[in-house]
């Protein structure tokens, strides 16, 4: 007998006949003779209809509030799985993050989990109950509730399998795996059998969608087992591991985000201590920054660019403003029209000649790069948002040949 951790996103559970569907889904793997926990999303669309209600009361909502309105999507799923689990003649019981004992940091929309206690869940599996827990909510030291950020839900359940020292998590989604780009911009890509929690952390890190980045880090961390399978289609998913068993692709996939805004400071002097004064600022601010570029100039003065998450503007524009004074440095400037395409593989360690190819790729295209940045096994560039998908396809056919 196993334990098994499965995930339901927003579209799997999105209205009471796929809630059902899901029932049945997990009293299958209940009826091979398996303890199952399930996770659960709030219904899609729920979170984004919370958040705009916030909204319409006010544009600056208090982030402590806005997690107790949208942790209550959650809420209304696992009642819901809950009840149509019991209603297939199998006990189940449902719990929120409280009543578990999901404990995070007290960031609030962006909370980190510290530690979850397992014995009510333990208690329950014993029972031979089906647990369904609420994802993306926790709760602080002071018992306020917190949420974990969007695709929060996915860290939830990796956090969880960890805890429990699962034998597998399971993510069921919309897809039915992790292919080499989004097949809704490339319609040729590839669905890929395994992929290494390297390359699934730096494809989800830059924007491909399918699991959140921090999920893949709890796995990495923890040894979790996880795998990548449809809600609505039967088949193995992808699954990701440690090592792959073969490595014949110098790529594994392309991605694109563009939900992060270019800022760029002129003029600062060029001395030791100024990007610290920068990112100290915005680290205690918990801005989080992506890509980095500083570039000297005459008379020892130099520009520096970094890109940030465009829901980061706001706190960074003050900060900025502040840091300008103090620097006495130039023109602070923001640009949201930008998206960053990467290629990622494990394959680029021995392989020679990528980035000339990504370079070379885009150049014949007359697609103008911003900027660059690197790492063993990604190469990532920052262009016109109006170019991101016209990318993707002409890196994927340049590695994949279609």
């Amino acid at each position: 007998m196993a334990l098994i951790v499965q995930k339901f996103g927003g579209t799997s559970v999105g209205d009471a006949e796929r809630i059902k569907n899901v029932a049945q889904k997990v009293i299958a793997a209940k009826k091979q003779g398996n303890d199952v926990v399930v996770v659960v999303s709030a219904m899609s669309g729920t979170t984004d209809y919370l958040i705009n209600l916030g909204k319409q009361i006010t544009q600056s909502p208090s982030k402590r509030e806005m997690d107790m309105l949208v942790s209550t999507g959650e809420q209304v799923t696992i009642a819901l799985l809950s009840i149509a689990i019991e209603s297939f003649g199998v006990p189940s019981v449902s719990y929120n993050a409280a009543q578990i004992g999901i404990k995070t940091t007290s960031d609030y929309t962006r909370a980190k989990i510290l530690d979850i206690n397992t014995e009510r869940i333990s208690s329950s599996l014993k029972e031979g109950k089906i647990v369904v827990v609420a994802g993306f909510q926790g709760i602080d030291e002071n018992m306020n509730i917190t949420t974990l950020g969007r695709g929060g839900s996915d860290t939830t359940a990796v956090a969880v399998a960890a805890a429990l020292k699962a034998d597998r998590c399971d993510i069921y989604t919309d897809v039915d795996g992790v292919y080499t780009a989004d097949p809704r911009i490339v319609k040729n890509a590839q669905k890929l059998s395994q992929i290494t929690h390297d390359e699934m952390l730096e494809l989800a890190s830059m924007g491909a969608k399918v699991l959140h980045d921090r999920s893949v880090i709890f796995a990495m961390k923890y040894n979790v087992p996880l795998r990548v399978v449809s809600t609505f289609i039967e088949n193995e998913g992808t699954l990701i591991v440690k090592e792959k068993e073969m490595e014949d692709l110098v790529i594994t996939g392309i991605a694109k985000k563009t939900d992060e805004t270019r800022v760029n400071i002129s003029c600062i002097p060029d001395q030791p201590g100024v990007a610290a004064a920068i990112f100290n600022k915005l680290g205690e601010k918990k801005v989080n920054v992506n890509m980095i570029v500083q570039s000297v100039g005459k008379d020892t003065k130099s520009q520096i660019s970094f890109t940030i998450l465009n829901s980061d503007v706001e706190d960074t524009q003050k900060i900025m403003e502040e840091l300008k004074k103090e620097l006495g440095a130039g023109e602070v400037t923001f640009d949201s029209d930008i998206a960053i395409v990467s290629a990622v593989g494990i394959g680029m360690k021995a392989n020679a000649g990528v980035a000339a190819a990504v370079f070379d790729e885009l150049a014949k295209n007359k697609i103008n790069i911003e900027m660059i940045s690197t790492s063993e096994i990604k190469i990532s560039v920052v262009i016109r948002k109006d170019k991101a998908d016209e990318t993707v396809r002409l890196l994927h056919k340049r590695f994949f040949g279609e």
